[in-house]
């Protein structure tokens, strides 16, 4: 910059010596231009940092201020996955979908349960590689690339977040109001207060009892870890009981007859209702957030994922087997479907214990997800990327407040005011590509253990390609299968996408990465990418549009604040947390 201005005086100076007509607007074109370079510059520069990878071996974790306390141990981790993936959808998406399916719908949920296990295996492995921080897909994605994309993938997480939470409090507050009917006493409640009721021609839709849940939460989460996590282990518990006594209990109603035929509406009818389904299990993921507050994260955090994971697709299993086995599948109710059977069969006391299950994993569902925000929150705050407000944690709760008060605002301002169910078409778009952007991550962190000095920029370029060009293969052959287009055009994608799959394997050198490691590398991530963007590509047109518009947004928020601030090597002293390597006998 003093270069830049040295030189504009100096050609100010000869400029006024030899002509007195331009030399204004020629020194006015070029400071204009330098600067306009330099921001350039800047920016690129800025947006290209990485975060340093910090190898487990150097188990610590500089956080500013007070740090977060490790009191989460394996089971703890496991019914936060739980408790994210099992809300009231496992009393309803199993009978919705199958009403098209047909008993098929059990291959739905299995298929779809196969491929969050592949994206399961590489969240088990990056969080097994950072075990003492927070952040999940967005550290991962600012060690492995850059910046100015994991601040994109924060934001598409982000959004999903905001308004899945305000979408389930409602959901929630609608559930509590149901079973606070059934007391005479609050008989007849008005809409406003649990169900919601529409205000100045359906601009504002009033909802009062989703804030006063939200606020509930917000308060045991900021109470402490310890708190939140023992209401969400009894909540969860409570919900998987309760599920089992449903498959158990219907179990003894089910007529064999009814699983056939099987696929009534062919193969492809399982096929789309994967992509329908696969969303239910989203929430494994919550578990790589919670790395700085687990005791033994090394070890306990991969299992937790696949854990938790493995626990729902036996739960969507089972309940898919009774609820097609109970009733035929075209009998199956639109709203309630599951209720609907147990009643019909003279078995009321199910429906209620069905009412009381989804009241617990709605909560449990909110609770986990508000819990997640509030990390990933302090993690961009630590960084510079949002205000230091976000980076304070309380120096005797040991919890971020100021993160986890601005996310019950924002949840309560949506849930209580607007009737955000009418945006889910615009959801999972943030889930299915941090699970794309997690899967590359696994791929190219392999590249940078085999020693920097090692892998040249044109070896790194080719491999993103290649990792771009899988993307782009499985999105253009979910579009074909989502429009019904020629097979032609499926078997193209699918081998354009395995010839860029052969080619990350044999022009690249992979390393063996400490802790869990994920199997077949890079063919599995590769995988996941491919059949990520193939649902990517199931999703409303919506979806993709908000894709396009919120990434511009983050750009320029970016471009205007996060550049300037954002610091992936500060380097202040504060508190370290410790991780152990190994496990550690308890006394």
């Amino acid at each position: 910059m003093g270069r830049g201005k040295g030189s504009n005086r100096n050609s100010r100076i000869s400029s006024y010596s030899s002509s007195t007509a331009a030399p204004y607007n020629t020194t006015s074109s070029s400071t204009s231009s330098s600067s306009s370079s330099t921001w350039w510059s800047n920016f690129c520069s800025s947006a290209l940092r990485t975060k340093p990878q910090v190898s487990p071996s150097e188990n610590s974790v500089r956080v500013v201020g007070d740090g977060l306390v490790r009191r989460l141990g394996l089971l703890d981790l496991v019914l936060i996955g739980v408790g994210a993936s099992i809300g009231a959808g496992i009393f309803v998406v199993t009978g919705t979908v199958a009403r098209d399916v047909g008993p098929g719908v059990t291959i739905s949920f299995a298929l779809a349960g196969a491929v969050c296990v592949l994206n399961a295996l590489c969240y088990a492995e990056l969080a097994s590689r950072f075990p003492a921080l927070v952040g999940g897909a967005y550290m991962y994605t600012y060690t492995a690339f850059n910046e100015l994309t994991a601040f994109l993938v924060f934001a598409q997480l982000m959004l999903d977040y905001h308004i899945g939470a305000a979408s389930i409090a409602r959901s929630l507050a609608s559930y509590v109001v149901t079973i606070l009917e059934l007391f005479p006493i609050f008989k007849g409640m008005p809409n406003w207060i649990g169900n919601g009721e529409e205000f100045l021609g359906g601009a504002l839709s009033i909802n009062l009892l989703a804030p006063i849940l939200l606020v509930l939460l917000t308060i045991i989460l900021c109470r402490g870890v310890g708190e939140s996590s023992a209401l969400n282990s009894f909540m969860t518990v409570l919900k998987i009981i309760i599920v089992i006594i449903v498959v158990f209990v219907g179990a003894f109603e089910v007529d064999v007859s009814n699983w056939s035929p099987f696929a009534p509406n062919g193969v492809k009818s399982i096929l789309t209702g994967a992509t329908v389904v696969f969303f239910a299990y989203v929430g494994f993921d919550a578990v790589a957030n919670s790395a700085e507050e687990s005791k033994r994260p090394q070890r306990d955090l991969p299992i937790g994922i696949m854990g938790s994971l493995l626990i729902c697709i036996a739960l969507y299993i089972g309940v898919c087997l009774v609820i097609t086995g109970m009733v035929p599948f075209k009998f199956l109710g639109e709203d309630a479907p599951l209720a609907e059977a147990f009643t019909s069969k003279g078995l009321k006391y199910v429906s209620v214990l069905i009412s009381i299950g989804a009241v617990a994993g709605l909560t449990t569902t909110l609770l986990v997800g508000l819990y997640v925000q509030s990390r990933l929150y302090l993690g961009l705050g630590r960084d510079g990327l949002l205000p230091a407000l976000f980076a304070k944690v309380h120096s005797k709760r040991h919890t971020p407040i100021h993160s986890q008060v601005w996310v019950g605002i924002v949840a309560s301002v949506l849930a209580g005011l607007f009737n955000v169910h009418v945006l889910s078409h615009i959801l999972s778009v943030g889930t299915l590509t941090g699970y794309s952007v997690v899967s590359a991550c696994v791929i190219t962190l392999r590249w940078n253990d085999k020693t920097a000095s090692q892998v040249l920029s044109s070896s790194w370029l080719e491999g993103v390609i290649c990792l771009i060009t899988v993307a782009c293969c499985g999105f253009g052959a979910g579009l074909s299968y989502r429009v019904s287009a020629s097979f032609i055009f499926l078997i193209v994608a699918v081998v354009v996408a395995s010839i860029a799959s052969l080619a990350l394997i044999f022009h690249q050198a992979y390393a063996d990465p400490p802790g869990f490691s994920c199997p077949w590398v890079p063919t599995l991530p590769a995988l996941c990418i491919f059949l990520n963007m193939f649902l990517f590509a199931q999703l409303h047109y919506e979806g993709w549009v908000r894709f396009v518009i919120l990434s511009i947004i983050t750009i320029g928020v970016y471009a205007f604040y996060g550049q300037y601030h954002a610091d992936p090597r500060t380097e202040e002293t504060f508190v370290y947390q410790r991780a152990p390597l190994e496990p550690v006998e308890e006394a």
